[in-house]
């Protein structure tokens, strides 16, 4: 476990139409980040482009790019100046005809420590994102565990121990999935990344807006409390249009950082802006005392979990 407090940073704001435009951005939101502080710090869910998942066309393909490619190359030359851990989330060429929603976890040494894929998958209106995505492998091949003299493969959750703490990164859909977060957070994380490009459909915002906001927020700090881990979720800003006959979406921000007890460290609200707060793993270890849940799961109950439906 991490014995010294840490310090996180999100970011929170709109992506230009030019892909350029908003890496320059962020890397002058990053700077801003480290210069308050920030050791470790997130940004939002395909933070180079506009969500181009509002509808189904081919040559979107033509935006995702390389891991490493020319866009961690940038950021890793900025952690490693910086002494800073960057987590950098985009659209993934993995190879011909795979095409990932992944964030690449970049130490502070410049060192691209690994890759996490986006596990679940969504397909709602102007949410496309089955058409675009292969969701994460469940297993990985570097990482064989021996457990009773049998090889046990990871599952595409994964943790990085960094320069500062022990991270999980989740992506979006991936937050409303506690099992995600409890497998995460049981590989040793202290603390838990959902970068987001979550909104609302205008016409539905009067009615179910708020109820949205509180819902997403919800299940996040519940994460937090569950499993006594720190929770950090940058959401992007902005409308976007996409297809006539739509309105668009509007991302509704709200980016927060939440500590193990569920409190609110830091809380944005439809603004660009970026949150910083620090991080002390005492908290997590004071919080599962207290509230031992880790320790009282009935693991040997727990079977039922993975059959997709249970019901007559």
């Amino acid at each position: 476990m991490t014995a010294r407090p840490f310090t996180v940073g999100i970011i929170q704001d709109a992506a230009a139409t030019h892909s350029q435009a908003v890496l320059d951005q962020s890397v002058v939101h990053v700077r801003e980040a480290a210069a308050r502080g920030a050791q470790i710090i997130c940004l939002k869910e395909l933070f180079n482009a506009p969500y181009f998942c509002k509808s189904q066309q081919c040559d979107r393909f033509d935006i995702a790019e390389s891991i490493p490619g020319p866009t961690t190359d940038v950021m890793q030359k900025l952690a490693k100046e910086l002494d800073v851990v960057i987590i950098v989330p985009l659209f993934e060429k993995q190879a011909r005809g795979v095409y990932r929603n992944s964030a690449a976890i970049i130490d502070a040494d410049g060192t691209l420590l690994g890759v996490y894929r986006k596990m679940h998958i969504p397909d709602d209106p102007l949410f496309n994102e089955k058409y675009y995505f292969t969701p994460g492998d469940s297993a990985h091949d570097d990482r064989i565990d021996r457990i009773g003299g049998l090889a046990k493969q990871a599952s595409g959750f994964r943790v990085w121990k960094t320069k500062y703490a022990s991270i999980g990164v989740l992506i979006c859909w991936d937050q409303w999935y506690p099992e995600a977060a409890r497998i995460t957070s049981l590989l040793g994380a202290d603390i838990l990344f959902y970068p987001t490009a979550i909104g609302w459909h205008p016409a539905e915002k009067a009615s179910f807006g708020a109820a949205q906001v509180d819902a997403w927020r919800t299940i996040q700090r519940s994460h937090a409390i569950a499993n006594g881990v720190y929770v950090a979720s940058p959401n992007r800003i902005g409308h976007e249009d996409d297809e006539p006959g739509t309105q668009g979406i509007e991302f509704f921000g709200h980016s927060f950082i939440a500590d193990p007890f569920g409190r609110l460290l830091a809380e944005a609200t439809t603004e660009e802006t970026v949150l910083v707060a620090q991080c002390d793993p005492k908290v997590i270890e004071d919080t599962r005392r207290n509230w031992p849940f880790l320790r009282d799961r009935r693991i040997d109950a727990y079977a039922p979990i993975l059959s997709r439906y249970l019901g007559a």
